[in-house]
């Protein structure tokens, strides 16, 4: 293992993704885990990886070192005494060494799919990246076609993942990685079941991607569950739930230390709740602190994708609907059409959204004929997006048009109805 060769104890521990310093940290909180008194320092992983042979470890060492890279202690490099070898053996065998050990994460699967037709395939960290980018995919999916076909993208990720933590091999930093994304996927289909109109599937999802997310011990990603979980609430006519989600999504931000983006996604969310309620005082106040927080965004340092859509046409949204609440869609649109200026380019099943609503609030302010206009410009726009909440808004658009005694009325629900018969087919 010297004159340049890289030690096979080495190859393990990079393949894990450990530095020697990080490696230290990890074998002291395996071994608080396993309830053992042993511990290693940055000299002595350098000893082990550059002398040959290297010394052996003590018992409490190896059976550490074992446990986190789930392989005999002879196949990371040592010399080991007969009577210390582990056998590689079921649990179950009779007469075997009673220790499971598993094939070691070697970053890249060898000669099998993630989910392969052999018994164990491996799952490295080259897996957890494509899984991770295809979950990344996953948020452009929705918000350029809507998110139909991101459903059914998610559900063939869900398959991979579950069946890669209930058959595959893996270091327990994978086997966290894969939990984590699972959460996350878990909270795309509560957005999923909100966007569908499927209220009650939306909560299901929801109270998964928090149990996923409080096991893998990550707040943020229990916020970005909450955030999504106070919109079904409202849906669900549940405000009780939805201001819990919030007092609690601001509870974990707190003690997370999260940026200003956070917290005005979760201000922005206690308006939605204040706004529903009528307690309109409240959702004002809601308001001022998402403002307050958007002019300090700036300063944070790193910003959650779930976090990112956020930003000032969020505030002028939630600021129309505060006037649409108090009964002033006059005052609603001006907030609404700088929400439609201001939204990203790359956000297009929102902006079509955010169209349609401006375009109803123009009925309801008695300017029908601009209304009739803003929802041709979404129809010319929207035909590549599959979202059931933008079609029921069109809808509604179109019922409140057949009320209106006007050939710009009855043109632009004719058009309408051309538009939804040619996405149905």
């Amino acid at each position: 293992m010297t004159g340049g060769l890289v030690s096979e104890l080495a190859r393990l521990r990079r393949a894990a993704g450990y530095t020697q310093e990080t490696f230290v940290t990890a074998f002291t909180h395996e071994a608080a885990r396993l309830g053992i008194n042993a511990s290693i320092s940055v000299r002595q992983v350098r000893r082990w990886e550059r002398e040959s042979p290297p010394p052996v470890p003590h018992p409490g060492q190896q059976t550490v070192l074992e446990t986190i890279f789930g392989v005999p202690l002879a196949e990371m490099g040592f010399e080991v005494p007969p009577h210390r070898v582990t056998l590689t053996s079921p649990i179950g065998d009779a007469g075997g060494v009673k220790r499971r050990t598993f094939v070691n994460d070697a970053g890249l699967l060898v000669g099998a799919a993630l989910v392969g037709t052999r018994a164990g395939p491996r799952v490295g960290t080259a897996d957890v990246a494509r899984l991770r980018a295809e979950l990344d995919g996953l948020y452009r999916t929705d918000h350029t076609s809507g998110s139909v076909p991101a459903m059914t993208r998610a559900g063939a990720i869900e398959s991979e993942i579950t069946n890669a933590l209930g058959a595959a091999s893996y270091t327990s930093r994978v086997g966290r990685d894969l939990r984590t994304i699972l959460a996350e996927l878990h909270g795309h289909r509560a957005w999923y079941g909100y966007d569908g109109r499927r209220i009650s599937q939306g909560r299901t999802a929801c109270m998964e991607a928090l149990a996923a997310a409080q096991l893998v011990d990550d707040p943020l990603l229990q916020v970005s569950v909450l955030e999504t979980l106070v919109l079904l609430a409202i849906k669900a006519a549940r405000t009780w739930e939805a201001a819990s989600a919030v007092e609690y999504a601001h509870h974990l931000a707190t003690r997370a230390g999260a940026g200003h983006t956070v917290h005005l996604v979760i201000a922005l969310r206690e308006a939605n709740v204040a706004t529903h309620t009528g307690d309109l005082s409240a959702a004002r106040r809601a308001l001022s602190r998402a403002v307050s927080r958007q002019g300090r965004a700036d300063t944070d340092s790193d910003v959650p994708q779930w976090a990112r859509f956020a930003g000032p046409f969020e505030i002028d949204y939630a600021t129309a609907d505060l006037y649409i609440r108090a009964g002033q869609p006059k005052l609603a649109v001006p907030f609404l059409q700088a929400a439609v200026r201001g939204i990203g380019r790359d956000l297009s099943r929102n902006g079509a959204s955010y169209r349609v609503r401006l375009a109803c609030v123009l009925m309801s302010a008695g300017e029908a004929d601009e209304a009739c206009e803003e929802m041709r410009g979404v129809l010319d726009t929207c035909g590549g997006i599959a979202s059931p909440r933008l079609l029921g808004r069109i809808r509604e658009f179109e019922r409140t048009a057949a009320r209106i005694d006007s050939a710009e009325a009855r043109e632009c629900g004719e058009r309408i109805r051309e538009t939804v018969r040619g996405n149905a087919t």
